[in-house]
């Protein structure tokens, strides 16, 4: 069976459709659409994309595309990021597939910096240092900050130039296992609680293991726990709403609903509570498995 990679772009661009539908379009060209998430809070969209060889051969178009069409110095929204093409992971299904996703991860990267003079930072399992593995690390104090680092000397980009893209910014990219990207609402406009409950919930506060989490305010007086959990597996879903549960209700908070950003493996929604609505969810869509089975692979 041969494989089948995804590739789950990020583009910093949630609000203009215009834009969103060309960068849609520009992926598109040669990768096969599996899902479709925007944000305009977050001002952000991501796509999931497949392909059975050579992905990184179809995501420099859609790369190109965001280069030219998106413009950081015009951006605000509520999720940090310091690219047009902010994050860009290629996504392996089977541990026999590793090296292929991360020679094609490689690859993109290479010609990222090389064709579209951005430059590219190796994260995850991909970066040259155990520093370097999280994206926190490269984000923090936003672009202006990344941009001062990069001149100062003390970071250098793994491919491309040694400073940002003058509207473009700098991408992330690494190979890695499917993760859930999964965000739970707080009945609760007071953004210290949501922080307070995001930052012991992620791993680097002794919360589960595997879970970045970061707190963000939404409209309508509620909060958001954003999560990436690393092994939905080992760490269902369920597990998550539960410890964000223990930890709110000691502010007199609860989670009221969530949601998925791209596609999950079917074992993470096991026993998933139901007095936590997952707005929007649909297994056929959302679930890995059931996505490529539809593609005939």
């Amino acid at each position: 069976m041969p494989a089948v990679l995804l590739a789950v772009p990020n583009v910093s661009e949630g609000r203009d459709p215009d834009v969103i539908a060309a960068v849609r379009a520009g992926f598109e060209h040669e990768l096969w659409l599996l899902d479709e998430h925007t944000d305009p809070t977050h001002n952000r969209t991501v796509l999931t994309l497949a392909r059975d060889q050579f992905l990184w051969q179809g995501l420099m178009q859609g790369a190109a595309t965001a280069t030219q069409a998106i413009d950081l110095r015009r951006h605000d929204g509520a999720h940090p990021c310091i690219g047009a093409l902010d994050v860009c992971p290629v996504v392996y299904l089977r541990p026999i597939d590793r090296e292929i996703a991360r020679q094609d991860a490689l690859d993109f990267a290479d010609a990222l910096g090389r064709e579209l003079e951005i430059p590219v930072f190796l994260y995850g399992e991909l970066a040259s240092s155990d520093e370097r593995r999280e994206r926190s690390y490269f984000r923090r104090g936003g672009l202006a900050e990344l941009t001062r680092r990069m001149r100062s000397g003390e970071l250098a980009p793994d491919h491309g130039p040694g400073e940002p893209h003058s509207t473009a910014g700098a991408t992330l990219v690494t190979a890695r296992p499917p993760l859930a990207a999964f965000n739970v609402v707080l009945g609760t406009p007071e953004l210290e609680v949501a922080r307070d409950v995001a930052g012991k919930l992620r791993e680097s506060g002794g919360g589960l293991p595997g879970v970045r989490a970061i707190a963000l305010e939404l409209p309508g007086g509620r909060t958001q726990i954003s999560t990436n959990v690393h092994d939905p597996i080992a760490i269902p879903l369920r597990h998550v709403v539960a410890e964000v549960r223990r930890l709110a209700e000691r502010h007199g908070a609860r989670p009221v609903e969530a949601e998925l950003v791209g596609l999950i493996p079917e074992a993470a929604m096991e026993a998933y509570p139901a007095d936590v609505p997952l707005v929007g969810f649909a297994p056929a869509r959302h679930l890995i498995e059931r996505r490529v089975a539809a593609l005939g692979r």
